[in-house]
This record gives structure tokens, sequence and C-alpha cells, in this order.
């Protein structure tokens, strides 16, 4: 595109609306959206109409506006053999350990969740929904994926002591964070690095467990090595 290019307004919106919704949770009305988006009812209705037409969002009982099922299959199509490969490991980790197991891979300056499992018996778990996002530079799956990059590729608002922090779990193999993204919770994560894809990490999430950071490493990383044998053989 030529540089000075106006970008699609309505496109831009559109897409807005979906990630509004994401982030909500709950179903939305139209004019909780249209107040979101900070646009006139009839505009926020016309933009729902045409991604209702393609299956992108729907209705509740109420009309309250919620995401599709057809996102659903779209982001199932996001680096589909990672996920393949990634579901089945992630869901060992979670019911082995009680804990949240999540995909986070490089999504700009964030790192985005691709895939996530909760414990299938825990009495309770730590939510980490797919497509939630947060800076690369805070966070345990942040930090085992910038010791894959170069310095260069950081985002230039990293703090002076994350440089050591990812000098450490470069080190040991491994990342953690405590009260980092979400209030209370623990994360441990490690590198997943594929030919071809972009920097990746294994994480769990927690609130208290018996077990060591070096010990649920030692479970992601043999998770890890067998997402990558399989993908790059």
């Amino acid at each position: 595109m030529p540089e000075g290019t106006p970008a699609s307004q309505t496109l831009s919106r559109g897409i807005r609306i979906l990630e509004v919704l994401a982030d909500a949770r709950i179903p939305l009305t139209i004019d909780e959206i249209a107040v979101r988006l900070d646009v006139h009812r009839s505009v926020a209705y016309r933009l729902l109409r045409t991604l209702e037409d393609h299956r992108l969002i729907g209705r509740d009982a109420s009309g309250a506006v919620t995401l599709g099922p057809r996102m659903a299959a779209l982001a199932a199509g996001v680096a589909h053999d990672l996920q393949a490969e990634a579901i089945p490991e992630l869901t060992a980790i979670a019911n082995e350990l009680g804990m949240t197991c999540f995909l986070g891979v490089l999504d700009g300056d964030d790192c985005i969740t691709l895939a996530s499992i909760e414990p299938r018996h825990a009495i309770a778990s730590v939510a980490q929904r797919p497509g939630a996002r947060h800076p690369v530079t805070v966070g345990a799956p942040g930090k085992a994926i910038l010791t894959q990059l170069p310095i260069p590729q950081w985002p230039g608002d990293a703090r002076a002591a994350l440089h050591a922090e990812v000098d450490e779990a470069r080190v040991r193999g491994y990342a953690t964070s405590h009260d980092e993204v979400i209030p209370t919770v623990q994360s441990v994560a490690v590198p997943l690095a594929l030919r071809g894809q972009r920097p990746a990490a294994i994480a769990v999430v927690h609130v208290a467990t018996d077990l060591d950071d070096a010990e649920i490493a030692a479970r992601l990383r043999r998770s890890a090595a067998s997402i990558r044998e399989a993908l790059d053989g």
C-alpha cells in the first residue's frame, strides 16, 4: 500500500467490533457497542448486519450481540498445524499439573494466547482465553518469547530490569512471573522455537501449587520438545 493511502474506516470499525466482543466476554447490546466504538447507533447497526451476514456475530435470545460460530472456525485455521500438535500436549499438562496451560505466540509487540486448556478436575483454575493478549514485555510467556529475539527487535519501551530477567530465563531455560499480568497469579513458561513460525511459548498459570518452578518447567520442556519434533521433523 503506498505511503499515505488511507485505511478503510469501515473495515477498521468492523474489526474493532469483533475485538470489543472478544474482550467483553458477555453479550453486548447495539447501544453498548456504539458507545464503545464512539459511533452513532445506526452506524453500529449497519456494521453488525454485515458481520452477521458472514456469521461472525450472532444474537442471543434477548437480541444482544455475541461472537458467532464462524469466528471459531477462523481461529482454528490460524497456525493450524501448530495448534493440532500443541493442544494434546497442553491438555496433558493441564490435567497432570492441575493448572491452565496455554500456547502464546508473538503478535507485534504483544503475546497473544493461541490455544488454552483448563484442567479437567481442578476445583478452581485460572482462565486464560484464546485471543487474550498482553505486552510481550510482561509475564512469563512474554519473557520466554523474548529469549528468542535479538534485543533490537524488542519493543522500545522495555524496562531496564527486563534484560536481566530475560538473560536469566535464557540461561535456566524457563521464565517466571508473579502478579505481572493478572493480580495474585503466577506463571511459568518455556520457549517454543519452530522453523518458519513466530516465536512462541508454552506456559501455565496458577494461584498456588506445591510444585516448584523448575519441576513445572521440566514438564513444559518435554511437551515443547514433542511439538518441535512433530513439526520440525
